[in-house]
């Protein structure tokens, strides 16, 4: 247990951790069924999900400041409602939750890979990929924190290089303009339902920062530096999102909307513990 030692988790570390959870999920796995789901009116869906996700990290900075704990959400929910069954219920769901993004991203990534060699989705080598992935990010989890977060640094950024060369090559080819304001197709093209659909999805998306609290134990000087990390892997998923799908001006507000928000509060935040202290 060495690997999990104090201060064995740098902030670069942390911040690769985030990111890679967040762009695997955010951008690799769910973009396209936020798409689906919302049409040309999805930058909107990242919007809502961008600002909901910024109040929901606001939160975990400020308990992550007085808790830092490898605990995560499992600490914040027992020092707010004390041992018990609604504490635990909500750690549960929590953990749950996990369970389906890692299940999403392993699935996505095998369904992503065989499109390489012209093989059908419904082929029984998704889920064997799929596991395949699963095991070996096991393997990297019982190695220790550094290897975690050597290994989460150089997936980042690859992943990041990749997206952006990607992003720049994609632009270029098609003309980028900002001439379209505003989605030209009509609010009534899918229901309200779709909408709220996509804006979840997009909310799950953002929470890859809740794996970094999970680590809080392990962080080098964790009262400042995992709300550090929460805000930057936010900026970034932010920027990156606006990459990926700017094809007008409303998505710049996805990536700058959510960037006042976390800085704005975490400002604030600061300020009134100077004030307190």
């Amino acid at each position: 247990m060495d690997g999990y030692k104090k201060n064995s988790l740098s902030l670069t570390g942390a911040v690769s951790l985030g990111t890679g959870v967040m762009i695997g999920a955010g951008i690799f796995a769910l973009l396209g069924q936020v798409a689906e789901l919302s049409g040309q009116w999805f930058p909107i869906a990242f919007l809502a999900g961008a600002i909901i996700s910024g109040f929901s990290a606001y939160s975990y900075v400020k308990m992550s400041n007085a808790y830092p704990s490898a605990g995560g959400i499992a600490t914040y929910l027992k020092k707010i409602y004390g041992k018990g069954a609604l504490a635990a219920s909500g750690a549960l769901l929590m953990a749950f939750s996990m369970v389906i993004n890692e299940s999403l991203v392993a699935r996505t990534f095998g369904s992503y890979t065989l499109q390489l060699f012209d093989v059908g989705g419904d082929s029984v080598w998704v889920p064997v990929l799929g596991v395949v992935l699963l095991i070996t990010a096991f393997l990297i989890n019982i190695s220790g924190n550094n290897v975690i977060g050597k290994s989460s640094l150089v997936m980042a950024i690859l992943k990041i290089g990749g997206i952006s060369i990607f992003a720049i090559g994609g632009l270029w080819a098609a003309g980028f303009s900002f001439s379209e304001v505003v989605p030209s197709s009509s609010l009534s093209e899918y229901p309200v339902s779709s909408y709220l659909g996509a804006s979840a999805l997009s909310i799950l998306a953002y929470k890859g920062f809740t794996t970094i609290t999970n680590s809080g134990g392990e962080i080098v000087s964790p009262n400042k530096n995992v709300g550090t990390a929460i805000i930057l892997d936010l900026v970034v998923l932010g920027a990156f999102l606006w990459i990926k799908i700017s094809s007008d001006v409303l998505v710049v507000v996805v990536a700058v909307v959510l960037t006042v928000l976390v800085f704005t509060g975490e400002k604030w935040f600061l300020k009134r513990n100077d004030a307190n202290n």
